[in-house]
């Protein structure tokens, strides 16, 4: 698998991209091409430019949650119909707002899309390549990971707490285990490492890269740097979700790698 980060919070020095509080990355396994979320803007189409990377040649498209750090980007992507599959959580495109009453959803609703794709909604695990899997509704079997609700979504016609049932993410299994590819991890990362495991059917965790929804020092915090170190992960690439402190903690006690636009992975 071949992975590049077309859109992240970091650009690196002289690399001359364009960053946002989002993400995008453009992933590529064998024939396909995956693109997993569209980040806030069109950014993540011009740095794809400059990178010579063709997303006309895209055949999947995945989107972590509805968020519009992650789905602001599709009405850009989508400006013409595209043969592409949509693969995403059956909430993802319900409407969201945060707590001053904000719209924060996607930038394109279930029925435009619908017109633009096909749409593959699901909460059920989906094989996405032969190595890549998208993990649909994470259970939470975490105790210190709780759900935390942002602002409100509509669920069945009815305004209600955001506990974002919606948030995944998608798992690449290799030879030397399992690499998972995160947005947020709303879900929480150490419950979305379990369930990764149950569904690839594999205990061995070769890395991860993405948001860790980590913001406070706290004991959420310790218990989980305790599981990542109890999980011997050798590639530790957070970012987007997650604080400069918490960061430095983990850093503390295990390699951490740094994220940026134009970052290239070959796993």
């Amino acid at each position: 698998m071949k992975l590049t980060v077309l859109e992240d919070n970091n650009t690196f020095i002289d690399m001359y991209y364009l960053g946002e509080p989002a993400v995008s990355y453009y992933i590529e396994d064998g024939e396909h091409k995956i693109l997993f979320d569209t980040g806030y803007s069109n950014a993540f189409i011009e740095n794809a430019k400059k990178m010579n990377i063709d997303l006309n040649k895209i055949n999947k498209l995945v989107i972590s949650h509805g968020h519009n750090d992650h789905t602001g980007g599709l009405k850009y992507f989508f400006k013409e119909k595209r043969n592409v599959e949509l693969i995403a959580h059956p909430e993802c495109f319900n409407y969201k707002e945060d707590n001053t009453g904000l719209y924060i959803g996607s930038s394109l609703s279930k029925e435009e899309l619908s017109k633009v794709c096909k749409l593959n909604l699901s909460k059920e695990p989906i094989q996405i390549s032969e190595h890549i899997t998208y993990l649909g509704e994470i259970p939470a079997t975490i105790d210190f990971e709780p759900r935390c609700a942002i602002g409100k979504s509509i669920i069945n016609d009815e305004k209600v707490d955001d506990i974002i049932e919606d948030d995944s993410a998608i798992v690449y299994k290799s030879n030397k285990g399992l690499f998972i590819i995160t947005g947020c991890s709303h879900s929480g990362i150490c419950n979305i490492i379990e369930y990764s495991k149950k569904v690839c059917k594999d205990e061995r965790i070769y890395g991860i890269i993405g948001g860790f929804h980590l913001f406070e020092n706290d004991n959420r915090l310790k218990h989980t740097i305790k599981y990542l170190k109890y999980n011997d992960i050798k590639l530790l690439y957070p970012c987007h979700y997650i604080s400069l402190e918490c960061k430095i903690e983990i850093a503390k006690q295990m390699k951490i790698y740094e994220v940026g636009v134009g970052l290239k992975l070959d796993i």
